[in-house]
């Protein structure tokens, strides 16, 4: 996390919350498959309206909004069969406007951090937007989280789902190409929930996707995510320096507080005095999966929160997971729940190729050609123990 996200959650001192959307606590019984639904959900200051999107599938609900393509709540069971949001998230439009720190969104073009808010491609420099401590973050100050898109509702062989599209003009950000972007939400009759992307271009650019849900398995605003157990797949990470920009080194998990090979509770290390927790806070870092780039999505991550009983398991496409432990949430900002977050109440795993991978020779290419279809899969599957 970076002073920019500090910053938009400083700057979060207020603001009354409207009227609330998806809540926690309610019943939802597995079975077939209830098909989209639709309602407004706000309207942008230029009078653009705003949509919100419910599916429920395999016992899982997921509300989806057109701006951003956030997830803006997402109920699933504990052991008991009680339902929580286990998503954090705002009620009303404006503070997803003003003040989120991305919670929910689909990021894009560029997921994570670019170096300077810069990249050179074919000999030709790129100024982005600096909007991160002098780099450029989630694609600029103006990313695909901060965008409307078009969503098409579709139902087919027991999914629901939704497809999210938009065109980014060329120079977007900064970005060279006009890129053509198609984002599936899917929920199966399992209850998982898949995400597939897709895109091309008529330019040589970077594309980097992915989707910034800020988790806590025991219910949104219930409090610290410190003893939920994570493990992951990972024998490496990338360390960064203080502004959060990777070094280049691939170093290794082991005798490091970065090690979640065989699982442990996400707060046991974080008073550890390492200098990679201290540069961040915390977790906010990119760990490399031990499975590399795949054609299909494998699992690479486990949480288990032990109270409730809820497990959620992770499998993707993509080669590294940016696990970001929440250390910047301060108590500004009022979630769906009407409770305060504070620091550690959520965490984060985004899946994605490797930051800054434009300006890092050895790290994943990021490099998307005219001719080439970009493609990235996640899967988010629940259950209890």
């Amino acid at each position: 996390m970076s002073t920019s996200r500090r910053a938009v959650i400083t700057a979060a001192a207020a603001a009354g919350v409207a009227a609330a959307a998806v809540g926690p606590g309610t019943a939802h019984a597995a079975g077939e498959a209830d098909g989209p639904r639709r309602r407004r959900f706000g309207e942008l200051a230029d009078g653009t309206a705003v949509d919100l999107w419910t599916l429920e599938n395999g016992g899982t609900r997921l509300a989806v909004l057109s701006y951003g393509g956030i997830v803006q709540s997402l109920e699933v069971p504990d052991r008991d069969g009680r339902y929580d949001n286990v998503s954090l998230g705002f009620r009303d439009l404006d503070s997803y406007v003003e003040r989120s720190p991305y919670f929910g969104a689909l990021i894009g073009r560029y997921g994570n951090r670019i170096a300077d808010g810069r990249l050179t491609l074919d000999g030709r420099v790129h100024e982005l937007p600096r909007n991160d401590n002098g780099h450029c973050l989630h694609g600029g100050d103006r990313g695909f989280h901060a965008q409307v898109w078009r969503v098409e509702p579709f139902s087919r062989r027991g999914e629901v789902g939704l497809v999210l599209a938009r065109t980014s003009p060329d120079g977007e950000m900064g970005f060279p190409g006009t890129l053509e972007v198609r984002v599936e939400y899917t929920l199966d009759r399992h209850g998982s929930f898949r995400i597939d992307y897709e895109a091309t271009t008529d330019r040589p650019t970077v594309v980097n996707l992915t989707n910034h849900t800020y988790f806590n398995l025991a219910g949104e605003g219930s409090g610290s995510v410190s003893d939920h157990v994570l493990q992951v797949a990972a024998s490496r990470y990338t360390p960064v320096g203080e502004t959060l920009i990777p070094t280049g080194e691939l170093a290794r998990v082991a005798g490091t507080p970065f090690d979640f090979r065989r699982g442990k509770p996400i707060g046991l290390d974080l008073r550890e005095a390492h200098r990679q927790v201290l540069y961040a806070q915390g977790y906010d870092h990119n760990l490399v999966l031990d499975k590399g780039i795949t054609a299909g999505p494998e699992h690479v991550v486990t949480v288990t929160e032990p109270v409730s009983g809820r497990v959620m398991r992770i499998a993707t496409t993509e080669p590294g997971v940016q696990f970001y432990s929440g250390n910047f949430l301060d108590g500004t900002l009022e979630g769906t729940s009407g409770r305060v977050y504070r620091q550690g109440d959520g965490f984060c795993l985004e899946t994605q190729h490797f930051p800054d991978s434009p300006n890092q020779p050895a790290f994943p290419t990021t490099v998307l050609r005219p001719g080439r279809t970009y493609r990235s899969t996640t899967v988010h599957s629940f259950s209890t123990q």
